[in-house]
């Protein structure tokens, strides 16, 4: 297993410290121990929270209970604090044990004089503490802006949130620096021997610009505020600080409750690519060894791989490793990518993100080790450095290559599906160094809340039968698969303007789609007929004649005399996209769909639309679902109703409260381009 540091990350000395190792806030003092052998140390986490450390208490009072209060000692006139449970139960047995405890009602630490383990019964004290006259509990530390001495470098007050983070209040910078990074380090002034800071994101790539935004950062590993002396924003080519900020010491900060968890691997060379991700190697006669280690959902892949160009990191034409575990196998399976989309049949030939097996290729990974602890994925293989694939490239033992890598998660089948997290720039590696070099860092986790997915859109109008279709981007977490609650490829149906929204159809109606996913089978990215099933994912046309057998097709698909598929509702290309200048790993800060459409282009072909016309029937089931011929997971669902009025009054799963129930909506901009 790997070791945790829980709770209270490593620091030197700091203000209430009073010997090294951990920081655990400031220290009020040890309890003065007078029965049942009560003893240990008590510190202020924040205003309101006591950590007590080393805590014993051998548990045979009658009716004992942590005990509060602003009289001058500690006697009846008080009131119980809770325990580490948030119960107010008769105190059992303790034994060096370390918790904490928040005061009841909003009180804080300096409205009371004492802290006390207390039995109402006898009213006797059996230990005690009592809090310093003018005591000032950790809190968030304010610090002068930084001082920016080019490309626009500026901020407001920064804060010291905790021991941990740092939070830079409408923070600029024109990221126009080749290598700038978040940056800190000791000494008297910022200088090239330091350390990287991820993003907000986690991510490690060169910033990118920053237009009055607060962000807010973690200094990495078990680095702490009180290691450091400088925090600047780096420009690493060209050694040059943009803007920086001195570090005062002994800030009476809170504790970080981030958790630390060390990863030794047992590899020369090891590459932090995220904060969530590395990568190490060794290079022993013909082979090269790999180790993949991610802080991942149990659901989720590691991918890693040499470049398709040799003059940038390039996902199209890579040669990719993608890494995963189902139960405790692990699996290291060798991937082509000829196009970027899910692996996709194309006038017989698979391209895609695909299987070496399916393109010709053989897996010429060989698995070595895969384990999960502490929800860190961590794979070993092997393989050649020149492979007898053609389809392989070779790992060079002398200069170096550029790179690629992302984590994402796995669909119904086990395939990797569009990644979540990627890096936008650059990344060379040297391989056959002649020594070793590592520069990662321990994988740290904090309890974030999950973002709220956007407002699910649905239309219910009885008065809609024609529907436009095109296709737009997937929307990150808060999108497509925050509404649907299924993995995404890039891509995904809009609907009336809308992401995937469920339709309300009624039994006996006639509807139609204008369908514009584009017509051209020789584009395995762009080639979106839509049909209308019974099963949830699509991609029909990639399954195999055994899977086609169970699915029910209601519309959009006939059957040549030899009884293979063909679409029948196949359109021009209508896209919207984002601006060549977006990332589109910021998609989930946008609040809302809304928001996040308007931040889209729109570009159509000329031509008439593919036309899907049905008539829902009785035999129809309750729940289908529209998707793409080619694909996966691009649609979602239509309810068939029988009655508007019925389906209304009964609620039919509208749950008008919990959704955003649609009309009708069409950005002007989109609007325009069917006219």
């Amino acid at each position: 297993m790997i070791p945790v540091l829980l709770v209270f990350v490593l620091a030197g000395s700091a203000l209430g410290q009073d010997d090294e190792g951990p920081y655990r806030g400031k220290h009020i003092g040890k309890l003065n121990s007078y029965h049942h052998e009560v003893g240990g140390d008590v510190y202020a986490v924040d205003d309101y929270t006591l950590l007590l450390t080393a805590f014993s208490y051998d548990g045979n009072g009658a009716d004992t209970f942590f005990w509060a209060g602003a009289a001058n000692r500690p006697g009846p006139q008080g009131f119980i604090v809770p325990d580490e449970y948030g119960k107010t139960n008769v105190l059992g047995r303790y034994l060096q044990k370390d918790f904490t405890l928040t005061l009841p009602d909003d009180k804080k630490i300096t409205d009371i004089k004492w802290f006390a383990i207390y039995d109402l019964l006898s009213q006797n004290t059996f230990g005690d503490i009592y809090i310093p006259e003018e005591f000032e509990p950790p809190t968030i530390q304010k610090i002068p802006q930084l001082a920016g001495k080019s490309h626009q470098v500026s901020s407001g007050a920064i804060e010291i949130i905790d021991a941990k983070r740092i939070k830079l209040n409408e923070f600029r910078y024109d990221g126009k620096a080749k290598q700038a990074h978040f940056w800190v380090g000791v000494g008297a002034q910022p200088a090239s021997k330091g350390h990287k800071v991820p993003d907000e994101f986690g991510y490690l790539d060169a910033l990118r610009a920053y237009k009055g935004e607060t962000i807010t950062l973690e200094l990495p590993g078990d680095l702490t505020i009180f290691n450091i002396d400088w925090f600047s924003i780096f420009d690493l080519e060209t050694k040059e600080n943009l803007g920086s900020i001195i570090i005062p010491e002994g800030l009476n900060v809170p504790p970080s409750l981030v958790k630390v968890f060390p990863h030794k691997d047992h590899l020369p060379n090891c590459l932090q690519l995220h904060k969530d991700f590395q990568v190490s190697w060794e290079i022993f006669g013909p082979q090269i060894t790999i180790q993949l280690a991610g802080q991942v959902d149990e659901n989720a892949y590691m991918a890693f791989g040499i470049s398709g160009s040799t003059e940038k990191s390039q996902m199209l034409g890579s040669d990719v490793t993608v890494a995963y575990l189902d139960g405790y196998r692990g699996f290291a399976s060798d991937y082509n990518v000829t196009a970027l989309t899910p692996c996709v049949r194309v006038l017989g030939q698979y391209k895609g993100v695909c299987k070496d097996e399916l393109v010709g290729g053989q897996d010429s990974n060989q698995m070595h080790t895969a384990s999960r602890d502490n929800g860190i994925n961590i794979i070993t293989f092997r393989r050649s450095l020149i492979s007898p694939d053609p389809g392989d490239m070779p790992y060079p033992t002398e200069g170096s290559i550029y790179v690629i890598w992302a984590m994402g998660r796995l669909d119904h089948n086990k395939e990797p599906t569009f990644h979540d997290i990627y890096p936008k720039t650059d990344i060379r590696v040297e391989l056959g160094r002649n020594e070793s070099s590592s520069n990662c860092f321990s994988f740290t986790r904090s309890d974030t809340q999950l973002r709220e997915p956007w407002a699910k859109g649905q239309i219910y109008d009885k008065t809609i039968r024609t529907f436009k279709a095109y296709l737009g981007p997937s929307g990150g977490k808060r999108g497509y698969q925050g509404a649907t609650g299924q993995t995404s490829t890039s891509l995904a149906w809009y609907i009336n303007g809308l992401l995937a929204p469920e339709l309300w159809l009624r039994r006996g109606l006639t509807y139609s789609f204008r369908v514009y996913g584009g017509n051209n089978p020789h584009s395995a990215e762009f080639y979106h007929p839509l049909i209308i099933t019974d099963e949830p994912h699509g991609g029909f046309d990639r399954l195999s004649d055994e899977a086609q057998s169970k699915v029910r097709v209601l519309t959009g698909v006939e059957y040549s005399r030899r009884g293979r598929p063909r679409p029948t509702a196949a359109g021009p290309l209508c896209l919207a996209k984002h601006k060549d200048l977006t990332d589109r790993r910021l998609d989930d800060d946008f609040p809302s769909f809304r928001k996040f459409n308007r931040s889209l282009i729109y570009t159509c072909e000329e031509g008439d639309p593919g036309v899907l016309e049905f008539t829902p029937n009785t035999s129809w089931p309750d729940v289908v679902y529209y998707n793409s011929f080619t694909q996966s997971n691009m649609g979602w669902k239509i309810h068939v109703i029988d009655s508007f009025s019925a389906a209304r009054s009964k609620g039919s799963a509208l749950q008008i409260n919990s959704y955003v129930v649609v009309s009708i909506l069409f950005v002007k901009q989109f609007a325009r381009l069917f006219i």
